[in-house]
């Protein structure tokens, strides 16, 4: 192999050799403490030599002793072992959930009610384990999840997501997030307690893009009231889409998770009988929640929905 190979490496067992050697003065004595032959650890050492291109030992007496490129080599490998030992004593760290990187894809929304809130809790428990989090809406986030990007995904259920059986995945249900009806503040309904979803079936709507989960959400809703939304406006951002509903330009659903919402001259006004709502959970691909740093930011998801009151304990 040689020094100037790109295959470059050394035997870390007969690196143990030599330093063994060193130490006792004998290949006879190293291969009592090692309850090995003295002829493997010759072999073992001629090996070593042979693989550097390096002399090694030189006879002295009935001894051995280093060469100037052997006590070079051991110099060396002390870093070696240290940084071995740091390595497994992150390895029982990582086992025990204390380090790791964890990469996390959420809603905005999620982020507000169970991420942050959860992220402040592991800096103090487990400062050691790092999360990445990326904004993912629901319709990406378990691409990304399949992809191999993100560790969890932080999501909403939707027609086009995942079913709950999927078992391609593992899944932690965190929140159940009601939709209120969104009116401008003039509407004629806007002062009610509450609004029957069917009274608004004949309203112009604003939503997001078809293909978002929150918009088909309520496309779904409506339908289960007995008709279909005329959809006039769409936005993914809602308080852009709480600008165009203040403005007259339609009604819409909103999550109760997206309030404060910072437009003026809005009614939220809370539906009727058994109101629509988003279902939150956390998935990792099957088998990945035993994984310690990610089985722990899983619980600490846990424990913050569990202590909020749309929680799903």
């Amino acid at each position: 192999m040689g020094l100037d190979s790109e295959d470059f490496t050394i035997d870390l067992r007969r690196l143990r050799l030599l330093r063994e050697v060193d130490r006792r003065g004998t290949v006879a004595a190293t291969a009592a403490a090692l309850h090995l032959t003295p002829s493997a650890v010759s072999q073992q050492l001629a090996g070593l030599a042979r693989d550097l291109d390096v002399p090694l030992l030189e006879r002295q007496g009935r001894g051995v002793r280093l060469t100037g490129q052997a006590r070079v080599l051991l110099g060396h490998a002390d870093a070696v072992a240290a940084q071995l030992e740091r390595a497994r004593a992150d390895l029982l760290a990582f086992d025990a959930g204390l380090v790791g990187e964890v990469r996390v894809g959420t809603m905005a929304s999620a982020v507000y009610a169970v991420v942050g809130p959860a992220l402040r809790t592991l800096r103090a428990e487990r400062p050691g384990v790092r999360v990445l989090v990326r904004e993912r809406e629901p319709v990406d986030a378990v691409a990304g999840l399949d992809a191999g990007d993100l560790d969890i995904v932080v999501t909403v259920d939707h027609p086009a997501g995942p079913r709950r059986d999927d078992a391609r995945y593992d899944r932690v249900d965190l929140l159940t997030d009601v939709l209120d009806a969104l009116l401008p503040v003039d509407h004629p309904l806007a002062d009610r307690a509450e609004v029957d979803l069917a009274e608004l079936a004949h309203e112009e709507w604003v939503a997001a893009a078809t293909d978002d989960a929150c918009a088909q959400i309520t496309t779904g809703a409506c339908a289960a009231a007995g008709f279909a939304p005329d959809v006039r406006h769409h936005t993914y951002e809602f308080d852009a889409l709480a600008a165009l509903v203040a403005a007259g330009a339609g009604v819409a659903l909103v999550p109760r998770l997206a309030h404060p919402l910072r437009p003026a001259g809005l009614r939220v006004v809370p539906l009727s009988g058994r109101p629509p709502a988003r279902s939150i959970y956390a998935a990792t691909r099957a088998g990945r929640g035993t994984d310690a740093p990610t089985a722990a930011v899983l619980e600490a998801f846990r424990r913050v929905a569990a202590q909020r009151p749309d929680g799903v304990t």
